[in-house]
């Protein structure tokens, strides 16, 4: 697919612990300050900056001739890092705006989402919490679900960005954590339908789970939904990061199918792609093709994100 004036990208990045310097009594960000574990200084708070801006710039402009108009982000810590990153001088060419709220996390990390003003009008937002409990029937405090409302390109969308569960104590023993999310995910999604029964929306997450897992495949992508991730995603080759030499598809695009069935002036959706550049990756060891990362336990590696971001492309239809 050629770039091209109609089309338009729509981004989502995992990118791994963006923290400011300055510790945060409320959260646990302790070990992102300059007398931290992971020492994290003005110098690499920048060069995070730099990096980050500079991967987002570069999102899909195979396929179009700007940078994407839509960015779902996760692991932000909080408005500080998102007005940094938008003043970037990497990111000058387009407006951005964000979203953002402050979300219940232990660790302070929220989603949030980038908005290109030339692009988007936005309408409303919220974000909603996400109840969940632990093992011991505990309230385990994780990020909210963003929901945003507006015009793309004229027509009306609505984004939801989520960050579910990690697998930190297991995949199995955390699944059901995660079906909870997307149970709660749906249950937002029927309220939209509810008022909006042809709504167009586009789910923007990091899962950590497949697309191919119960809580994505069977409880979040119903008849409604169309997951384009799923055919990109290979545990032996592909995906978006790495753990102990197999790769997960973590990070995804899902779109109502409404934008496959688009008429005359209204948005479609052509496809999805992994942003996974030979320079995002390590380039040698033992971790060689996996995401350059920023940090690896508390050795300093200069890197980018844990995560490769994903992109979609979209067609403003002129018949």
């Amino acid at each position: 697919m050629n770039a091209t004036k109609n089309n338009f990208t729509v981004g989502f990045y995992n990118v791994e612990n963006l923290f400011d310097i300055y510790n945060d009594p409320k959260t646990r960000d302790d070990d992102f300050t300059p007398s931290g574990k992971k020492t994290w200084s003005y110098e690499r708070y920048q060069d995070k900056l730099q990096k980050i801006s500079a991967v987002i710039s570069l999102l899909g402009t195979e396929h179009s001739t700007t940078s994407p108009v839509l960015i779902g982000l996760v692991e932000v810590e909080n408005e500080t890092v998102l007005r940094d990153l938008v003043q970037h001088p990497n990111l000058k060419e387009a407006p951005y705006a964000y979203v953002h709220y402050d979300s219940p996390d232990e660790r302070g990390i929220d989603t949030a989402l980038l908005y290109d003003k030339q692009h988007f009008e936005l309408l409303e937002s919220n974000a909603y919490p996400v109840y969940i409990e632990n093992a011991h029937g505990y309230r385990d405090y994780t990020r909210d679900v963003l929901w945003v409302t507006g015009k793309l390109k004229g027509d009306k969308v609505h984004l939801l960005v989520t960050h579910w569960p990690s697998r930190k104590t297991g995949g199995e023993n955390t699944s059901q954590k995660r079906i909870d999310a997307a149970m709660h995910l749906q249950e937002i999604i029927q309220t939209i339908y509810t008022t909006e029964p042809d709504a167009k929306i586009i789910l923007l997450g990091d899962f950590n789970d497949n697309p191919t897992n119960e809580s994505v495949q069977d409880y979040l992508v119903t008849e409604e939904f169309h997951n384009p991730m799923k055919q990109l995603f290979d545990p032996n080759s592909k995906g978006t990061t790495c753990y102990q030499g197999k790769w997960n598809l973590f990070d995804q695009i899902i779109v109502s199918k409404n934008f496959l069935e688009a008429h005359n002036h209204e948005l479609s959706f052509k496809q999805a792609e992994i942003f996974d550049k030979e320079w995002l990756k390590i380039q040698r060891g033992k971790l060689k093709g996996s995401p350059f990362r920023t940090y690896i336990h508390k050795w300093y590696q200069e890197g980018y994100s844990d995560h490769f971001p994903v992109y979609a492309t979209f067609t403003k239809n002129e018949f």
